[in-house]
Parts: C-alpha cells; sequence; structure tokens
C-alpha cells in the first residue's frame, strides 16, 4: 500500500506534536508508534525523515551511557522545540 506524501506529512506532524506533549522526555520508537496507532517501523522511517530534517534528535544510549543493542529513543530537537512553543504562544 503506498502513502501520499501529504499523509505522510500528517503522521509527521502527529508525531512532532507528540514529541513536544512529552518533551523534554526522550521516547522509544515502539511507544510514539503505538500512541499515534501506526506500524512501528513506518513510524521509524517518518522519524529518520524528520532527523535529516534536523527536526529530531535521535538517542541512541541509556541514561548510564550504554549504547542499546536494537532500540531508539526520539526528542525533539531545540530547534523545532522553540518553534513549536513559539507557535503555541501566538495561539
Amino acid at each position: 500500500m503506498k502513502i501520499s506524501k501529504e499523509k505522510k506529512d500528517k503522521i509527521s506532524e502527529q508525531i512532532l506534536a507528540f514529541l513536544f506533549a512529552h518533551s523534554p522526555k526522550s521516547l522509544f520508537t515502539f511507544y510514539i508508534a503505538k500512541e499515534i496507532a501506526r506500524d512501528d517501523e513506518f513510524v521509524r522511517e517518518l522519524l529518520e525523515e524528520l532527523k535529516k530534517k534536523g527536526l529530531v534528535s535521535e538517542i541512541k544510549k541509556n541514561s548510564e551511557g550504554v549504547p542499546y543493542q536494537r532500540r531508539t529513543r526520539w526528542k525533539l530537537s531545540d530547534k523545532a522545540y522553540s518553534a513549536y512553543k513559539a507557535a503555541s504562544n501566538i495561539n
């Protein structure tokens, strides 16, 4: 099944809004996927695209500095957080 760019953009906006709501906490891919009711792999692809655009940051180590084997946490980048915060203050 092919998903249009417009729908991917809307789902990406949902991801960013969800990360903003839980900021500064970083969240695992599976948790984000569960909350927005999407497949893990699809959400991971979108998060990778958002990372290339500089909107999210990938965290590959736990709080003790030990690298994750197969998991990744995500959070909004500082640039994206500032933009969301400014937009929420306007409304």
